[in-house]
């Protein structure tokens, strides 16, 4: 059943989008637009007490920041309560609810007895064996009530796209609350009436729901309606292989955004969590994963959420990106940082590309950028204390750095070529190898022992700001190192 295909993302505002639920999205996503279908969003905001605006703005937002557009809504469930309180009153005048007038601490109760004869609780039917005057009479005295599905005799079978074909017992199951004492529709009637009036199906969502399909599907043929086609998605779990949680991974998509993770790394990695494309595809465009997906490929068993994959995939979309897109992504965090200013970033955009560039394999995530590129913005930058030992070490560095900063002033050009010949002529001048003239140029321009190309790094920074350094290097090699002039620190 692919015709006129219509989804839908249902999130509680109870918290932030956790990357469980931004899968779910996804893949409803993905399924909508492979097959020319809807996607629509639902908000199930009807537990008033945990529900939050702010939620429902971070989920929107974080949404929107993996490219997940949606077609139609956001609906909100706490404006849709007369059509559930009408689906309620039907089944009450079909004899297939009835009210409950039992009090928190008699289920309370129950549910303590059931535990410690080591059963499932299910409701006792006390209320639906009251006598009609007596019903009456607590309905008239105002008892609060709420309203319990009558669950019939037999079995309810279902096929789901990734479980297969499960058969549920009702007499395992109970009869169920579809609507609390305060009023408020509990999640089995809502969810049910929502997907029929929004016309849903198919319902993808986790496997966590997969118990609450035959309550749903009973609720369904109760009220007359056509059950959609059910696809419950496997688990995503922790490498320990423990219920992914804040203890042992970031669970909110707004972490990975604030961690310097690209949407679009985030969203292919996701996509792979349970569901296999063929092929051993794993860096996927938007483009390919929409022509690849489908429900056949899903996975019964539990994905793993490895960041460490992630991390390599996101390395991988920051390298393909173009000097300008990397530009627009990564100047804000360079603001953000206090390195510079938007005036700065207007006058020197295309010096600020080619920073980036140069640093564009040495980062995992956009975020690492402001550390990574300091040094080029400023000179108040400490030397590697490790490196000053072993690159600052003996008379000749301080006659080298010298001799350096005067071929490199005399120089018309720092290009690579005159770098990379000056360089090498001064060692071989000196009878050393080159790398002991490298390494110290690196440290006294960078006040670090690792990073780019120094050839390619000296040609960036540009003359101006490479003579800087070394006149910097030259005046710290003169003094005692501990006698309070520029610092050398542990990096």
């Amino acid at each position: 059943m692919t015709e006129n295909v219509r989804v839908r993302f249902a999130p509680s505002p109870t918290g932030y989008l956790h990357v469980g639920g931004a899968r779910t999205a996804l893949f409803n996503w993905l399924f909508a637009r492979k097959h020319g279908g809807k996607f629509l969003l639902r908000i199930e905001d009807t537990d008033m007490l945990r529900s939050e605006g702010a939620m429902v703005d971070e989920i929107l937002h974080s949404l929107r920041w993996l490219g997940l557009d949606w077609d139609e809504g956001p609906f909100y469930q706490s404006e849709r309560f007369d059509l559930y309180n009408a689906a309620v009153e039907r089944l009450l005048a079909e004899g297939k609810a009835y009210y409950c007038f039992c009090d928190a601490e008699r289920l309370k109760s129950m549910r303590e007895e059931a535990r410690k004869r080591g059963r499932a609780f299910r409701y006792d039917r006390r209320c639906l064996k009251l006598p009609e005057h007596e019903r009456e009479k607590l309905l008239a005295q105002g008892v609060p009530k709420a309203v319990r599905f009558f669950v019939p005799e037999g079995t309810t079978t279902i096929t789901d796209a990734v479980h297969g074909a499960a058969t549920f017992e009702h007499k395992e199951i109970g009869d169920f609350v579809i609507k609390k004492a305060d009023g408020s529709p509990t999640y089995q009637l809502a969810v049910v009436v929502d997907d029929h009036d929004m016309r849903i199906t198919h319902v993808i969502r986790g496997d966590d729901h997969f118990s609450n399909v035959p309550k749903q599907v009973m609720l369904y043929e109760a009220l007359g309606y056509e059950p959609p086609q059910f696809a419950h998605l496997p688990l995503i779990l922790a490498p320990n292989r423990a219920k992914l949680s804040k203890r042992n991974a970031a669970v909110a998509v707004s972490d990975y955004r604030n961690s310097g993770f690209m949407p679009e790394a985030l969203r292919n990695f996701l996509a792979l969590l349970g569901w296999s494309p063929g092929g051993n595809r794993e860096i996927m465009t938007l483009e390919e994963l929409i022509d690849a997906f489908s429900l056949d490929g899903i996975n019964r068993s539990n994905a793993v959420f490895d960041v460490k994959k992630l991390e390599w995939m996101n390395c991988e979309y920051i390298r393909n990106l173009g000097r300008d897109e990397l530009f627009t992504r990564v100047k804000p965090l360079l603001v953000d940082s206090g390195l510079i200013d938007d005036d700065f970033a207007a006058k020197n955009a295309n010096w600020i590309k080619r920073v980036l560039v140069l640093l564009q394999d040495r980062v995992r995530k956009l975020t690492d950028y402001p550390e990574a590129a300091r040094y080029f913005f400023t000179t108040d930058f400490d030397y590697d204390e490790r490196g000053v030992r072993k690159h600052f070490k003996g008379a000749e560095i301080l006659e080298i750095m010298k001799s350096l900063r005067e071929r490199f002033a005399r120089a018309e050009e720092l290009s690579l070529e005159t770098i990379e010949t000056t360089i090498r002529g001064l060692a071989e001048e000196h009878g050393i190898r080159a790398g002991k003239v490298i390494h110290p140029t690196r440290l006294a321009c960078t006040g670090r022992t690792v990073g780019p190309s120094l050839f390619h790094l000296v040609e960036v920074l540009g003359k101006e700001r490479v003579l800087e350094r070394l006149d910097n290097a030259i005046e710290f090699l003169k003094s005692d190192v501990n006698d309070g002039k520029p610092k050398a620190s542990e990096e």
